[in-house]
């Protein structure tokens, strides 16, 4: 018990110092869930004012991090890939500044890819360091002026592979997408390969610790989460192969859920995890939507699938848990709304908004469309699709790849909704007054 108090006051601690903050990908708890308040209930015509735009993001679909007035995101810019750093506080004649660039590795793109270019993994803000991942899989450390601390590669120093399901080349596939998470003074990363799919890294000299030696699964698109089941700290990793545990102590297997048959299209969603239990969602190719518990069970641990249906098959974008419901776009159906314990739908809406991404903040989901980033502010309610706002984006990219859509998933922080569309990065004010 000592355990948890420790792991619930440092959270609570967490939640109140950097509440509107969003240093990762996901937010501060990596389930696009914000706990800022105070943010608009209903948008004017139009949508909420626009309070800066950055034009030179570079190509990629990579989500921001943002903490306080500091913006970072990754995006290629010709032939090389860079983490950029933004001040956000004080646009010039709506332009945002950049305050500096630090080169990450050659920008990611293979003969033939149509769909995507450029990295898609977000950054990780941990007090003065930022770690980025390029698609190449180049991983870099700088601290908060840009300045490289150390740097790796995960095919050549850590033997990673992606599996290439879907498209792309051999052990790269679509690209490096899963984003660091930090742990303490451990960097967790999930490289794949047979070396190990998970691996930990001194986040200050980029040293490895560990390996997940006995889940040797290629990475897919999804990140590591960090959770606490039966008292035992672990990360969580979704794969083709289906989902795992490891300790956070030293890489071991806890346990392990595999499909049968594994998922045969690209994985993409990382899981919700809640009090044990844990929510998948994988779109096509043996796809569907699930909820599995894992519990303790003496010295070991057991899964239990809860239930399972292919009601939600999300491909791009997530879904989020709030309250007892799941939200989020389902392959075919709209935008669902799904009962989490128990997998069935509460209501479905498919003809206001095109399939997209989705967030949460203050009462509301942020669903932002792929197709034209059409943005639709909703309630988030059991009782139906019930729309307070919606926004269109001033402008179109022009660098997207012909196949490529609006795919990078939209963020709320610090009073302001950020949306990318490739080199555009958006800005609006959804601050209350």
């Amino acid at each position: 018990m000592r355990t948890l108090s420790f792991v619930f006051a440092f959270t609570c601690t967490l939640a109140l110092s950097r509440a509107a903050d969003w240093p990762q990908y996901r937010g501060a708890n990596r389930d696009d869930v914000s706990t800022e308040t105070g943010l608009l209930k209903e948008w004017p015509k139009g949508g909420p004012p626009l309070a800066g735009t950055f034009e030179a993001a570079g190509v990629g679909y990579s989500p921001p991090a943002v903490v306080g007035d500091r913006v970072y995101l990754t995006g290629g810019r010709e032939d090389k890939e860079f983490l950029i750093a933004l001040d956000i506080k004080a646009p010039k004649a709506g332009a945002v500044k950049e305050l500096w660039a630090a080169e990450i590795g050659p920008t990611f793109r293979w003969k033939g890819n149509s769909w995507s270019a450029g990295p898609s993994a977000s950054p990780t803000v941990d007090g003065e360091l930022i770690f980025a991942l390029g698609g190449n899989g180049d991983l870099i450390c700088v601290d908060k002026t840009g300045k490289e601390k150390w740097r790796a590669n995960l095919p050549k120093d850590l033997e990673g592979q992606v599996n290439p399901i879907g498209g792309g080349p051999k052990n790269l596939g679509w690209g490096f997408t899963g984003s660091p998470l930090v742990d303490g003074e451990k960097l967790i990363l999930a490289p794949g390969g047979p070396k190990g799919t998970l691996a930990a890294l001194d986040k200050k000299t980029g040293r490895v610790i560990w390996r997940s030696t006995e889940l040797t699964d290629q990475s897919a698109y999804t990140s590591p989460m960090l959770a606490t089941i039966g008292e035992v700290k672990q990360y969580v990793i979704l794969t083709n192969q289906g989902l795992a545990g490891v300790s956070a102590k030293d890489g071991k297997l806890l346990w392990s859920h595999r499909r049968k048959p594994a998922y045969g299209t690209e994985v993409v969603n990382t899981p919700l995890i809640r009090d044990g239990l844990i929510y998948t969602t994988v779109a096509a190719g043996n796809g569907g939507c699930e909820v599995v518990k894992v519990e303790k069970a003496g010295d070991k641990f057991k899964v239990t699938r809860v239930w399972g249906n292919k009601d939600l098959m999300n491909h791009h974008g997530n879904v989020v848990l709030v309250g007892g419901h799941v939200y989020g776009n389902a392959q075919g159906a709209g935008w669902v709304c799904q009962d989490f314990k128990t997998g069935e739908v509460v209501w479905s809406e498919r003809k206001k908004l095109a399939a997209g991404a989705i967030t949460f903040a203050d009462g509301r989901l942020y669903c932002f469309a792929e197709n034209d980033g059409t943005t639709a502010l909703i309630e988030a309610s059991a009782d139906g699709w019930k729309e307070t706002g919606r926004l269109k984006l001033p402008k179109s990219s022009k660098q997207r790849q012909p196949q490529g859509r609006i795919w990078t998933p939209p963020v709320v922080a610090n009073g302001k909704l950020y949306l990318r569309d490739q080199e555009f990065l958006f800005c609006f004010d959804v601050k209350g007054k």
